[in-house]
């Protein structure tokens, strides 16, 4: 995966010491010195296998990033991730009552 306007706006460059966790259904990219993974010469984040199945992220699926600049991180929510958050989200707004 690469998405280089939001490293950009990290500062995070080609290089870059990053460590990813699965939490809560999406995964978290945080700067780390001591980082287990780097930001690829293109931009590329590196998902590995374990916590990509964590979070049921498969191949083509979209992905929703987030840059959270002021506490240095990305935030990766997939598909499935924005679909249940908004489901809880209008269920409150309409007070809740189930539409369908």
């Amino acid at each position: 995966m690469t998405e280089r306007g939001l490293l950009d706006a990290l500062g995070w460059p080609p290089g870059h010491r990053i460590d990813v966790h699965p939490h809560d259904g999406m995964l978290v990219i945080t700067s780390a010195r001591a980082g287990q993974q780097v930001v690829g010469s293109r931009g590329e984040l590196p998902l590995p296998a374990s916590v990509r199945q964590m979070c049921a992220i498969v191949p083509a699926q979209p992905l929703l990033l987030a840059a959270i600049v002021s506490h240095d991180l990305l935030v990766i929510h997939p598909a499935s991730t924005v679909t249940r958050l908004l489901t809880d989200l209008h269920t409150q707004v309409i007070g809740g009552r189930r539409v369908g």
